[in-house]
């Protein structure tokens, strides 16, 4: 099968890997079968090459987006993925937590607080907290 777009998945990959980590990417498309590489080609080429390509918004700045939309969506296995990220790409501590109240502003405090419960979790990981 021919990959959704050679130059959108290059970029894509070396996007998705400098915000997620090599390590992490690697094993992901290691772990694709038949059945699920089709979707992390095209993932990595359309979210990482296409989205996050775009220099419009930086990569700080999507990365916290990305947060407040995860966290309003409630998809905390991937808020706490995106939360290493926007460590990665810049987010303070600071500015994570000012997000966990914009979420419970708009999204309601028990979501807020699986945030800030996923966020504490990552932060003590990486010796923030």
């Amino acid at each position: 099968m021919t990959r959704f777009d050679d130059d959108l998945f290059a970029k894509g990959l070396a996007r998705r890997k400098a915000t997620l980590g090599a390590e992490y990417v690697q094993q992901s498309l290691d772990g694709a079968d038949d059945f699920t590489r089709p979707f992390q080609e095209a993932m990595t080429a359309w979210c990482w090459g296409f989205g996050w390509g775009d220099d419009a918004i930086d990569a700080k700045t999507r990365s916290m987006m990305n947060l407040a939309m995860l966290g309003a969506l409630g998809k905390m296995h991937e808020w706490e993925l995106h939360c290493r990220g926007a460590l990665n790409n810049g987010v303070s501590p600071e500015e994570i937590r000012a997000i966990c109240h914009v979420v419970a502003i708009y999204c309601g405090v028990p979501q807020a607080h699986e945030c800030f419960r996923t966020a504490r979790n990552v932060l003590e990981e990486r010796g923030l907290l």
